[in-house]
């Protein structure tokens, strides 16, 4: 178990030659495992075996840099929370750059925080029930295209769908002709990460159009091209409402160069946070559900009780309580961000020992959701996990799926009405199952998706009351 984790080392402490103190962990350079036992492109089986073997906190090195994974709620808060002026976002973060540019999810410092502050009028509990009747009405329209009997990639409707509920919401534009352009091109980076992630120096090779670096410059190039439009015939309009878009313009306003490219990071950004992790947060519910279905029934159950055959509004949110507890219990096997980073600015203490400046620590939210220590039988699925009485005993910060301390995801509200709002619609008319034989995989990529996607079969339900 770990201990209370101070940093109370005096400043004068730590200068001059310091004799560091660091966890236990592998007596030989990550680099002579690769490709032998834990796959690059599957760190999750790296934090798996590190927490089987070292516990709490566990330190191997990549070369000559040191890395620290955290396994225990006081270590990670003391990071998070606690220590958090003293790091920034890590190696693997930074590389997304390539893609995200200098938006919220890879800024820092002053950067970071006016970023965040030009967003948060969009994400106010004041603003977010405007939302709810436009992301049930994008429901609705997907739910009317099913057909009985149909096999579908629930994964591919998800992504779509939130695509079209992040423009809708969030900047105001309909995308519905573009959709499939983006989520095309998202798909194809997605498909990319681990390659630029673990390619040395992929930042200056990107010029050199290497096979899989050109593919992700074509891809990134759709990409732009869609919100630069986005952008253009917003600043076209007439009058400007409250968007998020409309905020960002309006911080925006000079249109240099350098003004134009930080806003196009600022709109990426916010899309893929705002559809990629609600997507894949549904499509393993969707799943879930469907391996399960006592819990499916009482899920359906929930819902025609209090819906009645109309559609959900906002202030249905609070009364679905286990569509909301199904969700959570989802993001607790499968969360969507899988693991987070940061990197030491000085040197610094965790518990007993003593640490450099520049030295990384990962910490897992995949790992920590299923410790047997605050999840026994970590791996059943139990959507009572998540009652009011069961979160009031659980210790902080075993169970994160949107980060903690200042930088916890800004649309966090956001996303949990969406997610309650779009299961009620779609479950009011359908059941969905797994087909026979799918294979279902993780794939730790910027989120947890479905590594073969999540083809599903669609069963009619009878409709309970009227619309």
């Amino acid at each position: 178990m770990a201990t209370a984790a101070r940093n109370d080392v005096p400043r004068n402490d730590m200068q001059g030659q310091v004799q560091y103190r660091f966890p236990p962990g592998f007596e030989r350079n990550l680099l002579w495992f690769a490709f032998r036992r834990f796959r690059p492109a599957n760190p999750i089986l790296l934090f798996q075996h590190l927490a089987e073997k070292y516990g709490d906190i566990a330190h191997y090195k990549i070369g000559w840099n040191h890395i620290v994974f955290l396994n225990h709620p006081d270590y990670i808060r003391e990071v998070l929370i606690v220590q958090n002026e003293n790091f920034i976002k890590e190696r693997t973060v930074q590389r997304t750059k390539m893609l995200l540019g200098a938006g919220m999810i890879t800024s820092d410092g002053t950067q970071h925080r006016a970023q965040r502050q030009v967003a948060q009028p969009s994400f106010h509990r004041q603003r977010i029930p405007e939302y709810a009747g436009m992301m049930v009405k994008e429901a609705v329209r997907l739910r009317d295209r099913w057909r009985p009997g149909e096999q579908r990639d629930i994964a591919i409707d998800m992504m779509q769908l939130t695509l079209n509920v992040v423009a809708q919401t969030l900047f105001a534009t309909d995308l519905r002709d573009e959709v499939d352009e983006l989520a095309s091109a998202l798909n194809r980076i997605m498909g990319l990460y681990n390659f630029i992630v673990m390619l040395p120096a992929a930042e200056w090779l990107v010029h050199m159009r290497p096979p899989g670096l050109a593919a992700f410059v074509r891809a990134r190039k759709r990409i732009d091209a869609v919100v630069y439009r986005m952008i253009a015939a917003h600043r076209q309009r007439d009058f400007h409402g409250g968007s998020l878009l409309d905020l960002m313009l309006t911080a925006s306003a000079n249109q240099t160069v350098a003004s134009e490219r930080s806003l196009r990071d600022q709109v990426i950004t916010i899309f893929l946070a705002g559809y990629e992790t609600v997507a894949n947060a549904l499509s393993w519910t969707w799943y879930l559900l469907s391996q399960n279905p006592e819990c499916e029934r009482r899920f359906h159950h929930e819902i025609d009780r209090e819906l009645q055959g109309r559609l959900p509004t906002y202030d249905d949110v609070p009364r679905l309580r286990y569509v909301e507890m199904t969700l959570a219990e989802s993001m607790r096997l499968y969360p969507p961000a899988w693991a987070m980073g940061r990197k030491a600015r000085a040197d610094f203490r965790l518990g007993e020992f003593l640490l450099p400046a520049k030295t990384t620590v990962l910490m897992s939210q995949f790992v920590a959701h299923r410790d047997p220590r605050f999840f026994p039988d970590p791996l059943r699925f139990d959507p009572e996990r998540f009652t009011a009485e069961a979160k009031s005993r659980r210790t902080k910060l075993t169970y994160f799926p949107f980060g903690a301390g200042f930088r916890q995801c800004i649309g966090e509200s956001f996303a949990w009405m969406e997610g309650v709002l779009l299961l009620a619609t779609l479950a009011q008319k359908w059941k969905l199952k797994l087909l026979p034989g799918h294979r279902v995989e993780p794939e730790p990529l910027i989120t947890l998706r479905p590594k073969y996607g999540m083809r599903m079969r669609l069963e009619a339900r009878e409709a309970i009351g009227s619309e």
